[in-house]
């Protein structure tokens, strides 16, 4: 039901996903297995969301070769061996042999980055990992990642960043696609924020679909895959709903003209060097 984007490791990504890092504990299980009974296959977690024990609650039971299984190591822990132990922690709390996706969670100013790719290549020779990817990396961090992983031989497939039609950094979007790294957005209906755009209501009446489906459709209509985090049975289906219609070019053109610059969550990407300056 939901088709996949090939990535550069040669494997396969859902388009949609379900983002945990943000559902309440006690909502996570539930959420995460109703997902999976709808169809979905690709869940997003972290190390730092402190939420395998409930990730690996909810997929019990479910095959393992229908997901499509996400982490992330910290800045604090891409040390060469800190990132092998990291991974290993990981694989038990989640209850799984190896992980789809593996990202860096954001970057180190301390750390290289050719330890880091190392170890992340490392993951993938021992079969712990399928692809490596990074997470609120901007252009310069994500050269100079290219520059680190290239020795290795194992492809950078991924960045996960904050991306919706009111933080839309196409320049960064470009570059990813120039270098065949797909991008995920992370918060993709920017908390609820698209609901008060115009262009945005607009668009969903001339569809006739609500807001958060013409998000979600542009999302991967402009090539992105989206993981919105949601609890509600009704939304999960909702949010599925977007793949036997699109958007027409001069919508999705008018989406991409909005000129807000809205970033919903702070954090490492937003204090190094950016596709636009602090308050664009």
């Amino acid at each position: 039901m939901i088709p996949t984007f090939t990535l550069a490791s040669g494997h396969e990504m859902p388009a949609l996903g379900l983002g945990t890092g943000t559902i309440a504990k006690e909502k996570r299980v539930a959420a995460i297995r109703a997902a999976l009974d709808m169809g979905y296959s690709l869940l997003d977690t972290a190390d730092s969301y402190h939420n395998h024990a409930e990730v690996a609650e909810g997929i019990l039971g479910f095959p393992r070769e229908n997901m499509f299984l996400t982490s992330k190591v910290p800045a604090t822990h891409l040390r060469h061996d800190d990132v092998l132990a990291t991974c290993e922690k990981n694989l038990a709390e989640l209850g799984v042999d190896y992980l789809d996706m593996y990202l860096v969670h954001s970057p180190s100013e301390e750390i290289p980055l050719s330890e880091t790719f190392e170890a992340m290549a490392e993951l993938v020779a021992r079969g712990w990992v399928r692809s490596i990817g990074v997470s609120n990396f901007t252009e310069e961090r994500l050269t100079l990642a290219f520059e680190a992983a290239a020795p290795t031989g194992v492809p950078i497939s991924n960045n996960q960043m904050e991306m919706h039609p009111l933080l839309y950094d196409c320049e960064l979007l470009d570059f990813c696609e120039t270098h065949n790294v797909r991008v995920t957005a992370y918060g993709p209906l920017a908390v609820g924020r698209v609901f008060e755009n115009e262009t945005l209501v607009q668009v969903a009446r001339e569809c006739e679909k609500s807001a958060a489906q013409v998000c979600l459709r542009w999302l991967v209509q402009i090539g992105c895959v989206a993981i919105p985090a949601s609890s509600s049975p009704e939304h999960l289906r909702s949010n599925m709903d977007i793949f036997d219609w699109e958007l027409s070019a001069d919508q999705v053109a008018r989406i991409g003209a909005i000129e807000e610059w809205v970033r919903v969550y702070e954090g490492p990407t937003w204090n190094l060097k950016s596709a636009r300056p602090q308050g664009a």
